[in-house]
C-alpha cells in the first residue's frame, strides 16, 4: 500500500512448535533479502513514485508536477526525522521477536489491535492495487501489435469527438486549457473508453457490471501471485529475482533513451526548480508526509513480517539505512524519467510542462503510453515499459499479500497449518472483492479506497505503533533488544526520534490531514455525500480496532483497575513480575529514560 516496493515472503513454522527455532530463514542472496524490505509502494511503485504522489497508494501515479521540487525539502526532513527511524524500528521489532504484525505485540499486549489494524488496511489495499497490475496487464496484451491502439482515433471504443494529438498545440487549446485535461486523444479514450469504459457509467452509484477483458486480467495476475505465495519462500525467493531486479534494468534504459528526446532538458529542469512558495501549502507538506510511508512500507506489517525472518544477529540497522536510501534514490532518479517524457511531450505540443502534467493514473496510462506512441519501435518501449509495471505491481502486491497471511497465520495456528489453502482463500478474496473496481464504474471505488483505505488510517496506525514501541514498551528496553541481536545500542538520536520526534511529527500529520480534508472528486466528478461518509467508515474500520482491543483486553484480564491495567502493558513474558507488583511502567523512570 502504496509500494514503494514490496518483495519476497516466507515459509511458516509448523503449527505448535518454537517460532525462534522453526521461522525459515532469509535463503536468499543480500540483495533479495534487501529488495524484500523495499516495500509498497503501488503503489507502480517506489520507481516512478517520488515525482509522483503514489496511491499502494500502490501507485496509483498522481502527479504534483507544479510542487514538485518543494515537495523534495519536506520529503527528506521527514525521511531522516520519521521515514528511517520507523522502518528501523519495525525491522529490528519482527527481526527480535520473530512474529507478525499481530503477535508482536506480546511485548504489550494492549497495543495488539495495532497489528490487527496494519493488517485491515493492507487487506484493504490488495483489494484494488490488483486492479492496477491488472490495468498493465491489459495494456501489455494491447500492445503486441504493429500499431498501438492508442495511437489513432479509428477503434470501436473512440468517440466522435476523439482528435489525432498531433494538431494539438498552444493555439489549438486556446483559452488556457490544459493538454493534460484535454480528454479526446487516443490515448485517453482508449484508457478511459477502451479500458475503464467510464463513458458508460454516470457515478458511482451507476457501477454496472465487471467487464470480462479486465476480470480475466484481474484473474491471471491473482493466479501469479498465488503461485507467488502458497510455498512461502520457496516459490517467492524464484520469482523475486525477476520482480526485483527487471523494474530497474528498464528504469535505467527509459531514462538513457528520454533523455535523448527533444524537449527533455526542459523537462529535467523544470523537475530540478523549486518554488519555496509552494511550502507554505499543507498539502505539500501532508503529501510528503504520506509519501514517506508509503515508499518505504512502514506501517503496513510487511517490514515486520519480512524482518521476522531474519537471522536473529542481522544487521537491520545497516539494512535500514541501505533500503531506505536505495529507495529514495531510486525513486528520485526515476523523476528524471518522468520529467524527461513530460519535456518532450511539452516540446512536442509546444505548451507548457506544467499543462502537460497529468494527475492520477493519467500519467502512467495515458500521457506515457502517448509518449512511447510517438517513438520509433513503439510497439517494443510499451511492451517494455508495461512488464516493468508489471513487475513492479506484482512484487508489491505480494508484500502486502503476505503481511497479511503471516500477521494472521501467527495469530492463528490453525491458518498456519493450512497456510496454502488460507493463502488461497485470501487471493481468492481479494479478486471478488476488486471486481467491484473493474466494472464500468469501478474507477469510482477505487479512487474512494485509494483515498480512504490506507490515508489517515495508515499514519494514525504507525503513531499508534511509535507510542508502543517507544513509550510503552520503552525505548531503553527496545534499545537493549537491539543490542542483544547486533551488538551495540542505537545511537541517542535513533532513541529521540522514536521516543519524542517522530510521534510529534505524526501526531501533526493526522490532526491536519483532518483538518485539509476535501470531499472527494475524481476528475470533473464530485463523489457524493453518503460516498465520503462510506469512505470514512472505511478508515475508521481499521482505526477503531485499536481502542477495540484496548477495551477487550481490558475487561478479559481478572484482577483490580491497577492489576488489569499492569497485565494488559506488561510484555507476556513478564506477567509473573505483575504478581510481584513489579511493574517498570508504573515508575516515572520507566517514562522518563531514553
Amino acid at each position: 500500500s502504496k509500494v514503494s516496493v514490496f518483495h519476497p515472503f516466507f515459509q511458516l513454522s509448523a503449527a505448535g512448535s518454537s517460532p525462534l527455532l522453526q521461522r525459515c530463514p532469509w535463503r536468499l542472496c543480500k540483495l533479495g533479502g534487501l529488495s524484500a524490505e523495499e516495500p509498497d509502494n503501488i503503489h507502480v511503485l517506489g520507481t516512478p513514485a517520488f515525482p509522483i504522489t503514489i496511491s499502494t497508494h500502490g501507485d496509483l501515479v498522481q502527479s504534483r508536477c507544479q510542487e514538485l521540487c518543494a515537495f523534495l525539502i519536506p520529503y527528506i526532513l521527514f525521511l531522516i526525522i520519521a521515514g528511517m527511524p520507523l522502518f528501523y524500528m519495525e525491522l529490528a521489532l519482527g527481526q527480535y521477536n520473530r512474529e507478525g504484525a499481530a503477535t508482536v505485540w506480546k511485548i504489550c499486549p494492549v497495543f495488539k489491535g495495532v497489528g490487527y489494524a496494519v493488517i485491515l488496511i493492507a487487506l484493504y489495499v490488495g483489494f484494488y492495487y490488483n486492479v492496477i497490475i491488472a490495468w498493465s496487464l491489459y495494456y501489455l496484451f494491447s500492445s503486441f501489435t504493429f500499431e498501438l491502439p492508442w495511437t489513432n482515433c479509428h477503434n470501436s471504443w473512440n468517440s466522435p469527438n476523439c482528435t489525432d494529438p498531433k494538431l494539438f498545440n498552444a493555439s489549438v487549446l486556446g483559452n488556457g486549457t490544459k493538454y493534460s485535461k484535454y480528454k479526446l486523444t487516443p490515448a485517453a479514450e482508449f484508457y478511459e473508453r477502451g479500458v475503464l469504459h467510464l463513458h458508460e457509467s454516470r457515478g458511482i452509484h451507476d457501477l454496472g457490471l465487471p467487464r470480462w477483458q479486465l476480470s480475466l486480467c484481474l484473474l491471471v495476475v491473482v493466479i501469479i501471485l498465488f503461485f507467488s505465495l502458497w510455498k512461502g519462500v520457496k516459490t517467492s525467493g524464484k520469482v523475486v529475482w525477476i520482480t526485483a531486479t527487471l523494474p530497474y534494468v528498464v528504469l535505467f534504459v527509459l531514462l538513457i533513451h528520454g533523455i535523448t528526446l527533444p524537449g527533455a532538458y526542459n523537462g529535467i529542469n523544470a523537475y530540478l526548480h523549486i518554488d519555496f512558495r509552494r511550502l507554505k501549502e499543507a498539502t505539500v507538506w501532508i503529501d510528503a508526509a504520506t509519501q514517506i510511508f508509503y515508499s518505504l512500507g512502514a506501517g503496513f506489517g510487511v517490514l515486520i513480517a519480512f524482518a521476522s525472518y531474519n537471522k536473529f544477529d542481522n544487521n537491520c540497522y545497516r539494512d535500514a539505512l541501505l533500503t531506505s536510501t536505495i529507495n529514495c534514490v531510486t525513486s528520485f532518479i526515476s523523476g528524471f524519467a518522468i520529467f524527461s517524457i513530460l519535456g518532450y511531450m511539452a516540446h512536442e505540443h509546444k505548451v507548457k510542462i506544467e499543462d502537460v502534467a497529468t494527475e492520477g493514473a493519467g500519467l502512467v496510462f495515458i500521457l506515457y503510453p502517448e509518449a512511447i506512441s510517438t517513438l520509433s519501435g513503439s510497439t517494443f518501449w510499451a511492451v517494455v515499459f508495461f512488464i516493468m509495471l508489471l513487475t513492479l505491481g506484482i512484487d508489491s502486491s505480494m508484500g502486502g499479500m503476505e503481511a497479511v497471511i503471516t500477521g494472521l497465520a501467527d495469530d492463528f495456528h490453525l491458518l498456519k497449518q493450512h497456510r496454502k489453502l488460507f493463502t488461497f482463500g485470501v487471493s481468492f478474496g481479494t479478486f471478488l472483492l476488486a471486481l467491484f473496481c473493474i466494472t464500468n464504474g469501478g474507477i469510482y471505488v477505487l479512487t474512494l479506497l485509494d483515498t480512504f483505505a490506507a490515508g489517515t488510517s495508515i499514519l494514525f496506525a504507525v503513531l499508534m505503533e511509535a507510542i508502543g514501541v517507544s513509550w510503552f514498551y520503552g525505548v531503553d528496553r527496545f534499545s537493549e533488544d537491539i543490542q542483544q541481536m547486533m551488538g551495540f545500542k542505537p545511537g541517542l538520536y535513533w532513541r529521540l526520534c522514536w521516543k519524542f520526534v517522530s510521534p510529534a511529527f505524526l501526531l501533526f500529520v493526522v490532526i491536519v490531514s483532518i483538518i485539509n480534508f476535501k470531499p472527494l472528486t475524481y476528475d470533473d466528478y464530485t463523489f457524493p455525500l453518503w460516498a465520503n461518509r462510506i469512505g470514512w467508515g472505511i478508515a475508521l474500520s481499521s482505526m477503531i480496532l485499536v481502542p477495540a482491543y484496548i477495551i477487550y483486553k481490558f475487561m478479559n484480564v481478572r484482577g483490580t483497575f491497577k492489576e488489569r491495567l499492569a497485565y494488559c502493558i506488561t510484555p507476556e513474558n513478564e506477567h509473573q513480575l505483575v504478581a510481584q507488583g513489579n511493574v517498570r511502567q508504573f515508575k516515572l523512570q520507566h517514562w522518563l529514560t531514553i
